[in-house]
């Protein structure tokens, strides 16, 4: 009989690493770079040479430094017929890693068939000093170039050496020993740790009011008449306005999203539609953002008329037509939003864009990116399976990118980055990625994109102050059969709070800056601008040198997560219902009560209730007394660790496999026509149902509108005549007596009720609705 494989450990796990060089007080560390396992590093800086003799027929050399430590070896960048080449690269080997007694840096003459030694430099590893951060970086010394056999050659060599740790400022911009397979100047630049910033994003409002003396090819026909804008690969356009002249008006408001510095123009073409797809171009003008007025709060800026340039073909040539089209508009760069790339709900940043408008931060935010374990065979080399792995973080406008491990499914980064704080309503997210754009042994996938292992997301709020968490996070990935357990990773977090207070204050304040508030966007057009964020986003960062690819921006960013999903429907609906279990969990309590269940609980509850009618200014001190005590006794079960993601809460464990192939398929999708029909059947059958519910709603909310309106004349005019007696018989008796005979009524005995439905409930199901309106 087969047995089941053992479920996989989706937990968050608590650790207890050797952080700071073991410098821990309680919960607080006290050495620099304290939230990671320090790491030993030799590292060795050539710097340059002098006096190299020749060694080809012309009498140049084409000079090269190759450091050696046991089986690594690194080389310098060589140089053209130069003497006195200068490099400054630096070189760092693990200590853990270190084989060797001595370290050779040796010069060579680069040739065709076989590389001549000029000269090298020998190192007692025993000899060479040890360097702290922040000490001062160790200087640099010439060293007279020896021969094989120890002899003094020509040339001298400026180098330094010294053991140091990743805190070392050498440390970002090393050639690495983990990367000794690596060939090539862009592949060694794409595995280094690297720090980017987001382009500085604005809404940019065209605000289209009215053109003036159009003129339409065919003066016989009244114009119909469209303002299309354009930025970069965005493009929104007015509707054709309802005054058909050669003045149109519009008074509509574009939205774009333009990032600094500002690369391409606001384009506008004042078009008419002649016929149906058929489209002439009356005026077109360009108008640079970089001078466009920049507002910060709702006061209108000034508008503007921008003349109307027109050119047409003659003789095979672009002519400009002379003529005094004009259009009135009103543009500006609004600075008082948040421009969300992110979602809301774990957005990272939500300053507006104005810097005048930032509020001082309010903490700290340190992460230790410590190590990876477990990590799964991401693609093939010679053979067998491997993996490249490199983290990248997203908090605010910084993204940070740790070096690239080779070939390793259980690496060791050891990085740490510092994030100021604003909110601390904010996320922080971490990924692993899988590198696929490396030269590994003359080959590699330059044209692959970077495979997602898995990420993390951390919400500030959760954390408590001035406290180091250190847990080993699971990687967790959707794929098309399931989900499934990628490794591993392991972080050391510490948010640190300058100031208390303002901290508090901040959860008075609202979410978004007030522009949002102010002068609302709907939610459609904060989906399209998001999207053209996200997207502006990739883009720049793809052209950073090294690139932080699109696929791993738009994984970051969570581009694509409001596409439909059956698994994400279904766990919204079961969070809806886990959030009412509550109110259905009291309500079945009260249930009990009624129905003498428990008799003594029931004589309690009867006994509160004449106390508190009795003595009613008791009722809210009752009720905030209550919440106070729950929330003191739920303390002794309160999270000890950050919130991480849930698979069964996501219905990831539990996904059909239909389902999870719906959710991956493209978009158009790209699935046989018989699937697209069942799975559109399926949608229908689903929405059915939502449909019945949300207008079961509506008839409830319309029933109460009936009340008085009169559309069932004889239950309104029954209503209305309860509303009279009630109204008296409340003014002339006491509301302690009322409260006290209803209070009484709901709690009668079992043997005092009727299985019948009540006769208000009788009454409130028999008003009219408009569902006999409906087709």
């Amino acid at each position: 009989m087969m047995q089941r494989p053992p479920p996989e450990d989706f937990s968050l796990k608590e650790t207890r690493p050797h952080l700071g060089g073991g410098k821990l007080t309680g919960d607080k560390l006290t050495s620099t770079y304290d939230l990671v396992e320090q790491m030993q590093y030799l590292y060795v800086r050539v710097v340059k040479a002098k006096e190299l003799p020749g060694k080809d027929l012309t009498g140049s050399c084409d000079p090269y430094v190759e450091v050696k430590l046991g089986n690594y070896k690194g080389t310098t960048r060589h140089f053209e017929k130069k003497s006195n080449p200068e490099w400054n690269q630096v070189f760092a080997f693990s200590k853990d890693r270190i084989q060797a007694s001595f370290l050779e840096a040796t010069v060579k003459d680069k040739d065709l068939v076989k590389d001549d030694l000029i000269g090298r430099v020998l190192f007692d590893l025993n000899e060479v000093p040890k360097r702290v951060p922040p000490d001062s970086p160790l200087a640099p010394q010439w060293y007279r170039l020896e021969g094989t056999k120890g002899e003094k050659v020509r040339g001298e060599l400026m180098l330094a050496v010294w053991f140091g740790t990743q805190a070392d400022e050498a440390f970002p911009e090393a050639w690495h020993s983990d990367a000794a397979t690596v060939s090539g100047t862009d592949a060694l630049a794409n595995i280094r740790s690297k720090v980017y910033l987001s382009p500085k994003l604005w809404y940019l409002r065209v605000n289209v009011i009215e053109a003036q003396d159009l003129i339409p090819s065919d003066k016989g026909r009244y114009p119909e008449v469209y303002v299309k804008a354009i930025v970069g690969g965005q493009a929104q356009r007015t509707r054709v306005s309802q005054s058909r002249t050669i003045n149109p008006m519009w008074n509509e408001d574009l939205m774009f999203v333009a990032a600094e510095p500002f690369e391409e123009p606001l384009i506008l073409s004042v078009e008419d539609r002649v016929a149906p797809n058929k489209d002439e171009v009356l005026g077109r003008c360009a108008i640079g953002l970089q001078h466009l007025d920049r507002r910060f709060d709702h006061r209108p800026v000034n508008s503007r008329w921008f003349n109307l340039e027109k050119h047409v073909m003659v003789d095979g040539e672009k002519k400009e037509i002379k003529f005094a089209s004009r259009i009135h508009m009103r543009i500006c760069l609004e600075g008082g939003y948040h421009v969300l790339d992110e979602s809301t709900h774990y957005s990272s940043d939500l300053r507006p864009t104005a810097k005048q408008l930032w509020k001082p931060s309010i903490g700290v935010l340190e992460v230790g990116i410590l190590n990876a374990t477990g990590l799964m065979p991401m693609k093939a080399k010679d053979g067998r399976g491997t993996t490249d792995a490199y983290c990248v973080a997203k908090y605010g406008q910084k993204w940070i990118r740790t070096r690239t491990i080779i070939d390793s499914f259980t690496p060791r980064w050891n990085e740490q980055y510092t994030w100021e704080v604003f909110d601390p309503c904010t996320v922080v997210t971490v990924g692993v990625f899988d590198n696929c754009h490396l030269h590994v042994g003359g080959g590699g996938e330059k044209n692959g994109k970077d495979s997602r292992i898995g990420k993390v997301r951390i919400r500030l709020s959760t954390l408590e102050t001035d406290r180091v968490y250190t847990h080993s996070y699971p990687l967790l990935v959707l794929h098309p059969n399931g989900v499934k357990k990628m490794g591993e990773i392991h972080l050391a977090v510490r948010f640190t709070c300058s100031s208390l207070l303002n901290m508090m204050y901040m959860y008075s304040v609202p979410l978004l800056p007030k522009m949002h508030y102010i002068h609302p966007l709907t939610v459609s057009q904060l989906d399209n601008l998001r999207h053209q964020a996200t997207q502006i986003v990739s883009m720049r960062l793809t052209r950073a040198e090294p690139p932080l690819r699109k696929e791993v921006v738009e994984y970051m960013l969570d581009v694509g997560s409001h596409m439909w999903s059956m698994r994400r429907s279904k766990a919204n609906f079961f969070r809806i219902m886990g959030v009412l279990s509550g109110l259905i969990a009291v309500g079945k309590w009260f249930e009990q009560i009624c129905n003498w269940k428990n008799p003594i609980t029931t004589v309690l509850i009867h006994l509160l209730f004449i106390i508190l009618v009795v003595y009613p200014e008791l009722i809210l001190p009752t009720i905030f007394l209550y919440l106070f005590l729950i929330g003191i006794w739920y303390y002794r079960w309160r999270p000890r660790h950050p919130p991480h993601m849930d698979t069964r809460l996501s219905h990831a464990d539990s996904a059909h496999p239909d389902e999870l192939d719906e959710e991956f398929d493209t978009f158009p999708t790209s699935r046989p026509s018989d699937i697209v029909r069942m799975r559109y059947d399926r949608l229908r059958s689903i929405a059915g149902r939502i449909q019945t519910v949300v207008g079961d709603l509506a008839t409830q909310g319309e029933r109460l509108q009936s009340l008085l309106s009169w559309r069932d004349p004889r239950a309104t005019a029954l209503f209305v005549l309860f509303c009279l007696i009630a109204a008296v018989v409340l003014y002339v008796t006491p509301f302690q007596v009322v409260a006290l005979l209803v209070g009484i009524y709901v709690l009668r005995h079992p043997r005092f009720r009727y299985r019948l439905p009540s006769v208000p409930l009788n009454f409130f199901r028999r008003l009219p609705a408009r569902t006999d309106c409906m087709l």
